[in-house]
């Protein structure tokens, strides 16, 4: 059974929202709202990261039902918005795929949250300073002046 309706419930009820408010903040419609919670539909995933973020809990949390934290894989997030401002949908999918490809590092291990969150950081930090260096070096060269 999909958690994300009570999930969404009570994620609202924490924030002391009611539907309307929620709607409003999240710029939605009451009706969809109510969709959402009754599990008659199921948001798309630039609504539920309007929804997490008016909510202060993570994507991960409403979309997982085997997660019961709703501040898992903040760190991640906070860096996908980042990295999504930076270089639109196509940066975090390829954000995504690094991370994947990474991801048996942590296979059978015992690393502390924090372990993974500074690993999951130096990751991020090494995308972005490639992005940036590769902009530099082959991005569009100001031809006025020459």
């Amino acid at each position: 059974m999909q958690r994300f309706p009570q999930k969404l419930r009570d994620a609202r009820a924490d924030a002391g929202m009611s539907q309307a408010a929620l709607a409003e903040a999240a710029d939605l419609s009451v009706r969809s709202v109510s969709s959402y919670e009754t599990g008659a539909s199921t948001p798309r995933p630039f609504t539920l990261r309007k929804l997490a973020k008016v909510l202060n809990v993570t994507v991960e949390y409403l979309s997982n039902d085997e997660v019961d934290d709703p501040q898992a894989g903040i760190v991640r997030e906070h860096s996908m918005e980042y990295i999504r401002s930076l270089y639109g949908n196509r940066g975090v999918l390829e954000a995504d795929a690094l991370l994947q490809q990474n991801r048996a590092l942590f296979a059978g291990g015992s690393l502390s949250q924090e372990a993974k969150d500074a690993f999951f950081q130096a990751i991020m930090t090494a995308y972005v300073t490639c992005k940036e260096e590769a902009k530099e070096t082959f991005g569009r060269r100001d031809k006025g002046g020459e």
